[in-house]
């Protein structure tokens, strides 16, 4: 039974992929483009501006244009962050199994603070949250273990008797170095060239209800 369970928030607490997915696909209709399927989208979701501008207009982080477009991506993502952002199915349960044992969660991102805290706050559970990292809240972003080991100690418990779910091999890196318990979501976006199998984490999930078997709550 760990002392506490952190979180990522794109693809593995909430499914955002529709709200970040609407500013690409805007940016495509103005340029006379066609929308693209949202499954084509998906897997670059948690991979947030650069991914999901990479895939929907050809644009790689290292191009001239790419600042200007990303600033406009955000721009539009601000405005309506929480249009179609939901808990994923079963994760209501989950959060209510972990308060009903006493054990503390949080949400660990790699998305700007200044968004996770108003998201979590939309979604309803940003006051039971005992933490809500973003990439900008430490001096390091996932993988560096630095905003996991921020989150345990904000929780007041031993980073190696926490457990961390991310949908990404960064999560698990992060986890692994944190020493924590890692959980790779497979229901989640799982952008990346390797499958959650091959990422090393200690449990894989394909819903989230199955995270209370491996907590051994149900």
């Amino acid at each position: 039974m760990p002392a506490a369970v952190f979180f990522d928030l794109d693809g593995t607490l909430a499914d955002t992929v529709e709200d970040l997915a609407a500013p690409v696909q805007a940016m495509r209709a103005e340029r006379g483009l066609p929308p693209l399927p949202l499954e084509a989208l998906r897997p670059y979701a948690s991979m947030g501006a650069r991914g999901l501008i990479g895939k929907a207009l050809g644009v790689v982080r290292e191009s001239p244009e790419f600042e200007q477009l990303r600033a406009d991506f955000m721009h539009r993502y601000e405005a309506d962050m929480l249009a179609r952002t939901r808990l994923f199915d079963g994760m209501p349960e989950v959060l209510d199994a972990l308060d009903a044992a006493g054990i503390r969660w949080g949400v660990i991102s790699n998305k700007f603070e200044r968004y996770v805290r108003p998201i979590l706050a939309g979604l309803g559970v940003l006051e039971r949250s005992v933490c809500a990292i973003g990439g900008d809240t430490t001096p390091f972003a996932k993988p560096h273990p630095e905003p996991l080991l921020h989150g345990a100690r904000l929780a007041s418990v031993d980073a190696r008797d926490c457990l961390y779910v991310g949908d990404d091999l960064r999560d698990i890196e992060a986890g692994r170095a944190a020493a924590m318990c890692t959980v790779a979501a497979s229901y989640g976006y799982c952008g990346g060239d390797s499958p959650p199998r091959q990422w090393g984490a200690h449990h894989l999930i394909a819903h989230p209800l199955e995270l209370l078997d491996v907590l051994r709550l149900r």
